[in-house]
């Protein structure tokens, strides 16, 4: 039989991702930062290369801290770079869209594609990337 989840051990995942979350969000706004105010890079660009470096202290805090996965790293690994492809492509997307064709600034425009990559992200992350094999 499967085993669910209670809300308040849903609830601490979450902030648990969130937690962990912060940390390459806060990689990813120094250097969409420095990117953009230095002139190298275009916002969406920087958000892009600022969203991969981060996502490579996401992996083991997430497995280890956040869904304190019993999954094989071999997939585990492989999901979760399926997974941070898709959100570096929702990200770069999200960005031009909201920088490039409607204008917005790019902090504004940085903090709503950090939260629609985040739901999808987490959603990932607990149902696919790390979810628990159970014995049955």
């Amino acid at each position: 039989m499967p085993t669910t989840v209670s809300q308040p051990a849903l609830i601490q995942q979450l902030l648990r991702f969130i937690v962990v979350g912060g940390v390459a969000t806060a990689v990813q706004y120094v250097v969409l930062w420095v990117c953009v105010e230095a002139g190298w890079l275009a916002a969406p660009l920087a958000s892009g290369l600022g969203y991969a470096l981060g996502a490579v202290s996401n992996y083991w805090l997430n497995y280890f801290f956040t869904f304190k996965s019993n999954r094989a790293h071999r997939q585990s690994i492989t999901r979760f770079i399926i997974m941070v492809s898709m959100g570096w492509s929702l990200t770069v997307a999200l960005m031009w869209v909201l920088n490039k064709k409607l204008s917005w600034y790019y902090w504004p425009a940085q903090l709503l594609t950090t939260l629609l990559v985040l739901a999808w992200n987490f959603l990932l992350s607990r149902w696919w990337v790390f979810k628990n094999h159970s014995l049955v």
